[in-house]
């Protein structure tokens, strides 16, 4: 290839995974690519286009994607030297000419490793296929200290390693706290981890590929890839503490400190409230957090749930409207238990949004749960992985 090529919008219809999760298409906006960077940039493209569509033609790739065929049938040579394309025989129909021979991503070459470690109790663990689907699971109690926790981490890794049974294409891990782009976990009270160089750590523990980031982060690409969210969303994950993961354009949002998205700390409202255990009055995480909500449900008499359901949503919804207001968001995905999130306390969220934005403009705004359940954060820590190694999201 000599002088890169512009690429178009590429787009495919919605393809579906084995369990039934939507696999979204992508949209590329045109733009120039350093010359240095084009092959990979092409490789990722075409990589994209069937991750979404599924087999296409080499002909097919080329009008998808705005490249030569000659372009095309190089990077998928290359690619199926490196064992990530294939070949699947001849398409069937009734077109005139030679039938054309269909390719697609070997979604049974590879596998990727998730790990999550946000539990308050437990580390989960699971051996996952291209699209997603989990193929093997492994967990491991939550450490009794701080200095047990980086040991069962990567007994936890070693583990699924060994059960992929296939070459592992990298392991993502999704981490509570704040971790910069380089995967290192600026601040993890939970785990005991202060500028700790997790991701290097474990590359070298396990001679792998390793990614690291945020767990809310981590479950917003899951939904954005496999849970049909658009490109402007804000997923908030509530559990033992309450943080969030924004999309914007389609690109994550992480602060210039590394550090958007946490919301658990913001104080939602005037009128005093529970103590946090950061030491201060009213905190989100002080109202919405599983352990609040069941504190404050068990201090009520026993038709008090609805009631503390609804005022938790309320304040969350006090939390989420300037978010909302300033990034023009389309939806907001809610994580957790759905006995809690659901019903009362979405529809409290989402009335408290629309009283505290801009009707004309935000009235549609959807709340709604995740479909994806206690996998979300696995499945976001395989998007991790998908994208960094393959241009793939």
């Amino acid at each position: 290839m000599s002088a890169p090529e512009v690429l178009r919008d590429a787009s495919a219809a919605p393809a579906p995974s084995a369990d039934g999760l939507t696999l979204r298409p992508r949209r590329r906006s045109a733009t120039k690519v350093l010359p240095e960077h084009a092959r990979g940039h092409n490789k990722s493209l075409v990589l994209q286009t069937l991750f979404h569509a599924g087999s296409q033609s080499r002909a097919d790739l080329a009008r998808e994607t705005g490249l030569t065929r000659v372009t095309i049938s190089d990077l998928v040579a290359e690619l199926i030297a490196d064992g990530f394309v294939i070949e699947q025989g001849m398409r069937e129909g009734s077109r005139p000419g030679k039938p054309a021979m269909l390719v697609d991503i070997d979604r049974t070459g590879h596998r990727i490793v998730g790990i999550d470690l946000s539990g308050s109790d437990t580390f989960l663990g699971a051996v996952l296929t291209l699209d997603g689907d989990i193929v093997a699971r492994a967990e491991r109690p939550h450490p009794a200290d701080a200095a047990g926790v980086l040991p069962t981490v990567i007994d936890l890794a070693r583990e699924l390693v060994a059960d992929a049974h296939a070459p592992v294409l990298g392991i993502g891990i999704g981490t509570p706290g704040v971790v910069d782009d380089h995967g290192v976990v600026l601040r993890a009270p939970n785990l005991g981890w202060v500028g700790f160089d997790l991701e290097g750590v474990l590359s070298e523990a396990l001679d792998l590929p390793v990614l690291v980031a945020n767990d809310a982060n981590a479950a917003v690409l899951a939904e954005y890839t496999f849970g049909g969210a658009g490109d402007d969303v804000l997923l908030v994950k509530v559990g033992s503490g309450v943080g969030s993961g924004l999309l914007t354009g389609g690109q994550p949002l992480r602060g210039s400190r590394f550090a958007a998205g946490e919301i658990g700390h913001v104080t939602v409202g005037t009128d005093g409230g529970p103590a946090c255990a950061c030491g201060k009055v009213g905190c989100l995480e002080a109202w919405l957090s599983v352990p609040s909500i069941t504190a404050r449900t068990a201090a009520v008499d026993g038709g008090g749930l609805d009631s503390v359901l609804r005022d938790a949503g309320e304040r969350l919804g006090i939390a989420l409207a300037p978010v909302v207001g300033a990034l023009d968001l389309s939806e907001v995905v809610l994580s957790g238990p759905p006995e809690l999130l659901g019903g009362v306390l979405a529809q409290a969220t989402a009335e408290a949004l629309r009283t505290r934005t801009l009707a004309p403009f935000h009235e549609g705004l959807q709340v709604r749960m995740t479909q994806q359940g206690q996998d979300i954060v696995l499945r976001g820590a395989a998007v991790m992985v998908l994208s960094a190694r393959l241009g793939v999201s």
